[in-house]
């Protein structure tokens, strides 16, 4: 009884959540069962969506729902298949069909490599795919929601070998749920009272696949700071684990905030990779993802063919144009979109004193609103960064870019999307020109 009350609460806000999000745009594609897709111990249910316009050798999204979800309900409440159509990758979306519909997270048979319970069906999934739809091994990703978060952890902790990385939605750490009394559901875990130390969350991971000495699989994490089903001091400890497995500090090595009530941290190796990069959104219950929010997940996976690692700064995207924010070197230049290369030019940071920062040629510049300038028209370049209000921009939830000097949108001149197109300020209006994505 006492179990059915805690899932009944679960899934009382996880059907809150899907409020948040939007369904994926028509296509002639559609998702299809497919049986007898090999090992499944656990009776899973596989969906699979293939898009029309899939890659020779696509990549793979393993997507996971919450309890009482579906892999047809994620499938229609999130938008990784419109992001599919757009960029060529296959879904898998599962489905458990036990009677409470979570995933098994907490039994010893699926906190380990090759054991036999749901983690063993998933990846008898992804051979089928490999097999039958010529996927690519080495691009592999899987990402999920609540308890598909929880599995989407414990897939990267028994599979590394598998995975190329992860993005999971209001999660916990590897093996926070694990039980021993037989029953599915942690409270201590769930509500946020379990604390480790770094070394004993990663311990955890390393315990799963003895003798695994490969390259470990990126994570993303993404948490509401009101989480009452899985609370939020989760987020801190999922931090610990997968910044300890890749050796990391748990210092971040970058602040921003992508947008309004997002805070996203970033923990690079030597090299400037990201490993891990975590997204705290300020007020948000047990109720990710939301709009939006998705795109940045298959951004940092790579599969928009950027992100997958590279070093953090991500870029200011134009959405209209395609395009990246690009800078100069020389001061008072007046800054432009060109196509993306990931290059120092365009890895922008959102600072926490509103400032969007470069860091080219050596030495780091801000976006600067010329001359103090507060017209339509006002030029927009590159300065020496000196904290004015015309260094100061707004990110928006709408998808604009504001300065907070002039209250004027960050605009691609004439709506053009050629590479050299100028930027400058201008009065606010809704269009595609005015739209970006820092990534």
């Amino acid at each position: 009884m006492r179990l059915k009350t805690l899932l009944t609460a679960a899934v009382a806000m996880a059907m809150c959540a899907a409020t948040a999000v939007i369904a994926p745009q028509a296509s002639a594609a559609t998702l299809t069962q497919v049986t007898n897709f090999g090992n499944n111990p656990s009776n899973l249910q596989m969906y699979e969506y293939v898009p029309n316009n899939v890659q020779q050798h696509p990549p793979v999204l393993l997507a996971l729902h919450g309890c009482q979800g579906s892999g047809p309900y994620l499938y229609s409440s999130t938008q990784f298949a419109s992001l599919a159509d757009q960029y060529g990758f296959v879904v898998i979306y599962p489905s458990v069909t036990r009677s409470y519909d979570c995933w098994d997270v907490s039994s010893p048979s699926s906190l380990t490599h090759n054991g036999n319970n749901d983690p063993a069906g998933l990846v008898s999934m992804i051979q089928y795919v490999e097999q039958h739809n010529g996927a690519d091994a080495s691009r592999v990703y899987v990402t999920g929601e609540s308890s598909g978060a929880m599995m989407t952890n414990v897939m990267l902790g028994d599979y590394p070998d598998v995975f190329k990385a992860g993005a999971a939605f209001m999660g916990v750490p590897f093996g926070c749920f694990a039980t021993t009394d037989g029953s599915q559901w942690n409270s201590q875990c769930a509500q946020g009272q379990i604390s480790k130390t770094p070394q004993q969350w990663g311990d955890l991971v390393r315990g799963a696949y003895p003798g695994y000495s490969g390259p470990r699989p990126r994570m993303q994490l993404w948490h509401g700071t009101a989480d009452t089903t899985l609370y939020y001091h989760n987020f801190g400890e999922e931090i610990k684990q997968w910044t300890n497995v890749f050796g990391l500090s748990q210092t971040p090595t970058s602040t921003d905030t992508p947008q309004s009530g997002w805070t996203r941290t970033r923990y690079a190796d030597g090299s400037g990779n990201v490993d891990v990069e975590a997204y705290s959104i300020a007020g948000v219950g047990h109720a990710l993802p939301q709009n939006g929010m998705a795109a940045y997940a298959i951004h940092f996976l790579g599969l928009d063919g950027g992100g997958g690692g590279q070093p953090s700064g991500g870029g200011l995207h134009a959405v209209g144009a395609g395009k990246c924010l690009d800078s100069s070197t020389t001061a008072g230049t007046q800054v432009q979109i060109q196509t993306c290369t990931g290059g120092a030019s365009q890895a922008w940071t959102h600072t926490a004193s509103n400032q969007l920062t470069v860091t080219n040629g050596g030495s780091t510049m801000c976006l600067d609103a010329s001359g103090k300038g507060t017209s339509a028209g006002t030029k927009v370049v590159v300065w020496s960064c000196n904290g004015q209000t015309n260094q100061q921009w707004q990110i928006n939830a709408n998808g604009t870019v504001t300065g907070v000097q002039s209250g004027l949108c960050l605009d691609v001149s004439g709506a053009a999307t050629a590479d050299g197109a100028l930027v400058q300020l201008w009065t606010c209006n809704g269009q595609s020109n005015q739209q970006w994505a820092l990534k």
